[in-house]
């Protein structure tokens, strides 16, 4: 998304908390009845479109080949025509007619790990404590944090958020709280907790592969502040010192199918069951990690990313997590800190708000002196391992280990110039950061690739995502002119702003539900719903490459100064995540080590260059009289 379409905060000022506006019940719903629905785009325009999308990435002889089922898929009373008709009933049936496919399509079905392949990470600047004592205050006061967070929930004052003038949904703030994924044989599922009327009253804390079940409320209903949760935190860190215990955790990491099975088999026996619940019920998870070995300053960023992605391997701290949770904070003796959150209910934009909020509210002095009450010591969470469970261990160990040793991620900072620079050549920020990694991939490959980058749909009730295609024609002859050293700048630059208004212009077309992939999908899953054959359109090898995007990125814009990052979707591509801050950029690339064409490295070294010589040829190139 880009920055300048990043949500609005409606009101609330400086001073003002939302909070003082108390209770506002159905106001959540109200809002949300007043959303639009998404539309289904027209047919003609999504094919049109699609061909488009097709021409820098496919061989002529391919665009050719695809030109005819086209045809065939467009006749009028053909099979194109009857999917889009019961597409449009679904839409007419159904609150969001893409929502639940999605869910499923994207997220409940897909069957690889979690880990790296799906839940993105968050880096978080490092803290600057060195110590057991700092790393427990710090947790409590983010602890009390999000529960600051999940009051204006709860209450329905969260502000909403806007868009170009126009609300936004705001159903995932609602889905991220109190919510766990459970494996399933052939699809998982998601249990929320966060409505009805017996809400979790724990959070779940993990040190030492150890489980803990610890409340955070009074029994008035009030939250405990920093300093209760503080001595809460140090009972559950003198009582779980051993670091022999089995690391149940890292079975969350394991293929979904396995999972599912040793799910099943764990939750056979009563006190391992109750366990798994108590996590799943939880409101969110806090992962007290062991440090990492020291490494240099220029590869901590990446270190850390790993950390969040993972945890390090089995060695380390994966077995520190419950990967199915939806929120994980994770909080380091070293100070190294952020979060890893499971992608099924949420995209980025809503943990980025609640992580805003969190990383201000730690910086805020304690202003209450609370009576000290003796709570309770919290629950340890106890399970029982039969050598059948410890069996799953070893293997989801083995599994996630080589997981571990594939991952090749690069966090950086370009210090060079942010976001100001391009918004000074009156050039969207987004657009120009797509065209320098449309650069960087030419340069590396000679050729462009389908890439990815994800739209918000969230003007639209219960809208998820759709796909911004960032390789087009216009940015194909931007990078095929900008080493040509028989082109003249002015020309050069023109291509550029032409590449960038056009990358606006297909962000604006996917903001408002009219982009070409999700359609597509719609189509697709429509024909597999009626048991119709499938059409020779998704049968295509030019729809194969289309789908295979070996550049998949996002731009994750947020207050603080950090980073999310995510694996690459497809075993021969990158992952590509930003944050464009003022005065500069925070990137996290990540690639696999299996694959000999692709490295980390070299694309943020790529970038980089790519970066600088777009800025070098605006500045050296004078202003044209427009």
């Amino acid at each position: 998304m880009d920055r300048n379409q990043l949500p609005k905060k409606a009101k609330p000022g400086g001073l003002v908390k939302p909070v003082a506006l108390g209770k506002l019940p159905g106001r959540y719903l109200a809002h949300q009845e007043g959303l639009p629905h998404l539309p289904v785009p027209a047919l003609q325009q999504t094919l049109d479109r699609y061909l488009l999308a097709l021409q820098p990435i496919v061989s002529e002889e391919e665009l050719n080949h695809t030109k005819g089922l086209v045809d065939e898929f467009r006749k009028s009373g053909g099979v194109g025509e009857r999917l889009q008709k019961g597409l449009q009933r679904r839409a007419k049936k159904t609150e969001n007619w893409l929502s639940e496919w999605w869910l499923k399509n994207a997220y409940l079905e897909y069957r690889l790990p979690v880990v790296v392949h799906s839940s993105p990470g968050v880096v978080l600047p490092k803290q600057d404590f060195l110590d057991r004592q700092g790393q427990l205050r710090f947790a409590a006061k983010l602890i009390e944090g999000v529960l600051d967070f999940k009051t204006m929930i709860d209450n329905e004052t969260l502000p909403v958020e806007y868009l170009g003038g126009k609300p936004l949904c705001m159903n995932q703030y609602y889905q991220i709280l109190s919510s766990c994924r459970i494996p399933g044989p052939k699809h998982d599922s998601i249990v929320n907790h966060a409505r009805g009327k017996k809400r979790s009253p724990h959070i779940s804390v993990v040190h030492n592969f150890q489980f803990f079940e610890l409340d955070v409320y009074n029994s008035d209903g009030s939250p405990l502040i920093a300093d209760q949760i503080f001595i809460q935190l140090e009972k559950i860190w003198n009582s779980s010192l051993q670091t022999n215990k089995e690391p149940i955790g890292i079975l969350t990491t394991n293929h979904r199918n396995s999972w599912a099975k040793a799910y099943n088999n764990l939750i056979k026996d009563k006190t391992n069951k109750e366990s798994v619940r108590s996590i799943e019920k939880s409101i969110f998870t806090v992962c007290l990690d062991a440090p990492m070995p020291r490494v240099s300053e220029d590869i901590y960023k990446s270190r850390v990313a790993a950390q969040m992605l993972h945890g390090g391997g089995s060695r380390w701290n994966s077995g520190n997590r419950w990967f199915d949770k939806t929120l994980q904070f994770i909080i380091a003796e070293d100070g190294s800190c952020g979060l890893v959150y499971e992608h099924a209910p949420s995209e980025g934009p809503p943990i980025v708000a609640l992580l805003d909020h969190v990383v201000e509210y730690t910086k805020k002095p304690q202003l209450v002196k609370s009576p000290m009450i003796p709570l309770p010591m919290p629950k340890k969470l106890r399970f029982n391992i039969t050598p059948e469970i410890k069996n799953d261990i070893e293997k989801a160990k083995q599994n996630l280990n080589i997981m571990v040793q594939d991952l090749d991620i690069k966090a950086t900072v370009f210090h060079y110039f942010g976001k100001s620079f391009p918004k000074s050549e009156k050039l969207s920020p987004d657009a120009f950061i797509q065209l320098a990694l449309q650069l960087a991939y030419y340069r590396m490959y000679g050729q462009p690739c389908a890439t990815y980058e994800s739209a918000s749909l969230r003007m639209f009730h219960l809208g998820r995502t759709d796909t911004i295609r960032s390789a087009s024609t216009s940015s194909l002859k931007f990078v095929e002119a900008m080493d040509k050293p028989n082109k003249q700048n002015q020309e050069k630059v023109d291509l550029l702003r032409k590449a960038t208004q056009a990358h606006r212009q297909y962000t604006d077309m996917a903001l408002t539900g009219n982009a070409i992939d999700r359609h597509l999908l719609g189509l697709k899953l429509q024909a597999i719903e009626d048991l119709v054959s499938m059409p020779e359109l998704f049968m295509d090898t030019a729809y194969a490459v289309a789908m295979h995007f070996n550049l998949s990125t996002s731009q994750v814009p947020a207050k603080t100064d950090c980073v999310m990052c995510f694996g690459p979707v497809v075993p021969d591509g990158y992952g590509v995540c930003y944050n464009p801050m003022e005065e500069h950029i925070n990137f996290a690339i990540s690639a696999f080590n299996s694959c000999a064409e692709t490295n980390a490295a070299s694309l943020a070294h790529y970038l980089e260059t790519a970066l600088l010589d777009m800025r070098l040829l605006l500045q050296s190139t004078p202003k044209s009289k427009l």
